[in-house]
């Protein structure tokens, strides 16, 4: 649509024929330019508010100003160019919106998970806010989410419109302190809730008033769904049991099944070879390396381990290091089960394990994830991996082990002693490891084995997790045993700790989590293996067998 021409003096008004005409230019312009204008501004809009006034075909006439008259009397239109139109967003819910009650457990345990329910509204009991305020004393991970919680609150609260009934009822927008990602509104409970309950449930206990909240909204709103949403599974339960809508919390999983986690390894097929044609190949620092494509390049990743076993051609194990467009480079690996090329006296024992060393002494790498049964070999590699590029190729300074304090039993109550004295009792599988790799130096005799006992323990750093806060690791090789127990805020805790030249190397089995509240899909160790996959200077493995025992093999399979 062209430009109204321009009022002659102020505050002129324009009259319709005006909106009609042309507005006069400089110079006259050709159909190339015209065209080409036209085109830019079609493509711009979504969706072109008119149809063009003129053809691109012809020039327009030197007189390009239209008179009145010409502007009111109708023209052909002509046709305008194939543009495809931009489609609108689509919102993210089409139906009529949820009101979710919220327990306490799940602010607890997710201090913004008032921002995580989308467009969909909130409701908050009141005996939500006082069990909110009976847990913020203290320095545990509860407390500290408590507070979170409450500082959230007030920043919301701080927005309410109106102070009267009908600023409360309309709820507060949970955009409103920047977190676009919530559209819907927080409604807080504001009027006493007279609800009768089945006579075996005590009226004075939170979750049974948390309950009667639900049954009470549902009734006052009939056309609308309102679900409840807590972590305890005994009130899901409850709930279920009196016919009122209750689930699980599921935006802190980062996986809903702990079969879907990356596992860092790709079995490639057997006409892999003849899949791809032509195949280059170079020899470059002791390595082979194959630039491959075909249709296998899609589903890898960098520094995920690939593998090709089949009966009458020779095995491959390899490491993609390059993906580039519909190409990768495949790098083959240091054969570990040699013992010409064992670490601080360990040998890779199966084809998994074979792969995690290549991770552990690759200096590229920042970053492992190491998951696998108990019995793997988890700890063993990594302090053996450890041990030599610190003592060997003084390649970090020392080695830090840390862990979650978390009991498998009862605790035993408070222990004497220094930090590390007091983390020793947690720390039985360093001291089990050390002994392995003790026995491998048989050459040196009694005495010998002891002076490398003592120069290997004054390399070891034994540190707890509680004051890790503001600390930086320069050149450290950064043990995290038992990482299937850390939750993803403690993970990233750890992992931002890393200075210039610091490896970290988190080790877990995601079967055994001792963390309340904490399952495979929301444990610390998924949630980094899934962020941290494809990045160029971390990478993970899976250790899929079990080489402690036969008994601890059978165990960990029949038990």
């Amino acid at each position: 649509m062209p430009l109204p021409r321009p009022p002659a003096k102020r505050a002129d008004v324009l009259a319709t024929a005006d909106y009609e005409a042309a507005a006069p230019g400089p110079r006259k312009k050709s159909a190339t330019s015209r065209g080409a204008a036209l085109l830019k501004r079609s493509a711009a809009a979504a969706i072109p508010a008119e149809p063009l006034d003129a053809p691109l075909q012809e020039a327009p006439p030197a007189t390009a100003v239209a008179t009145p008259a010409a502007a009111t009397t109708p023209r052909r239109p002509a046709a305008a160019p194939t543009v495809q139109p931009v489609r609108p967003r689509k919102p993210r819910g089409s139906g009529p919106t949820t009101l979710f009650v919220l327990d306490t457990n799940v602010l607890m345990h997710d201090p913004t998970s008032l921002f995580r329910f989308e467009e969909h509204d909130i409701y908050l009991p009141m005996i939500t806010l006082e069990e909110l305020d009976g847990h913020k004393r203290g320095m545990t991970e509860v407390a500290r989410n408590a507070r979170q919680v409450s500082r959230d609150l007030d920043a919301l609260a701080a927005n309410m419109p109106t102070r009267d009934v009908s600023g409360r009822s309309e709820g507060l927008p949970l955009n409103g302190t920047g977190h676009r990602e919530a559209s819907g509104k927080l409604y807080f409970q504001t009027d006493l809730i007279d609800v009768t309950l089945p006579a075996g449930l005590p009226q004075g206990k939170a979750d049974n008033q948390i309950l009667g909240v639900v049954q009470a909204l549902r009734e006052q709103r009939p056309g609308r769904e309102v679900v409840l949403v807590s972590k305890d599974i005994n009130m899901r339960i409850k709930a279920r049991a009196l016919g009122l809508p209750a689930e699980d919390y599921f935006n802190d999983k980062t996986l809903d099944d702990g079969d879907l986690l990356y596992t860092g390894v790709l079995p490639l097929p057997v006409d892999f070879w003849e899949r791809n044609g032509q195949v280059e190949s170079w020899q470059q620092g002791g390595y082979t390396y194959y630039r491959v494509g075909g249709p296998m390049v899609p589903a890898m990743l960098i520094n995920q381990f690939v593998y090709l076993e089949a009966p009458g051609t020779p095995a491959l194990y390899a490491k993609v290091v390059e993906i580039t467009g519909k190409t990768a480079v495949l790098r083959t690996l240091k054969d570990y089960t040699s013992q010409r090329n064992s670490v601080w006296g360990v040998l890779a024992r199966n084809r998994e394990q074979n792969f995690a060393l290549n991770l552990l002494m690759d200096p590229d790498c920042d970053f492992i994830t190491l998951s696998g049964t108990a019995g793997s070999g988890k700890t063993l590699m990594s302090l053996a991996a450890g041990l030599s590029q610190v003592m060997d190729d003084r390649r970090y300074t020392e080695i830090i082990v840390t862990r979650v304090t978390v009991p498998v039993g009862e605790d035993i109550g408070f222990l004497p002693g220094t930090e590390e004295e007091k983390m020793s009792p947690w720390m039985g599988a360093l001291d089990d490891n050390l002994e392995v790799l003790a026995k491998t130096d048989n050459g040196a005799g009694e005495w010998g084995r002891a002076a490398t006992q003592d120069l290997v323990r004054s390399r070891i750093k034994i540190k707890s997790l509680n004051f890790m806060r503001g600390r930086t690791f320069l050149n450290k090789y950064v043990i995290i045993d038992e990482a299937q127990n850390l939750t993803p805020k403690q993970m990233k805790t750890l992992i931002t700790r890393a200075g210039p030249g610091t490896k970290i190397v988190c080790l877990g089995n995601l079967a055994q989590i001792d963390t309340p509240y904490l399952t495979e899909g929301s444990s610390g160790l998924t949630y980094a293996v899934d962020r941290f996959k494809g990045w160029p200077h971390s990478g993970h493995v899976t250790l899929a067998r079990g080489e402690r025992s036969r008994l601890a093999d059978f165990a960990s399979e029949a038990l």
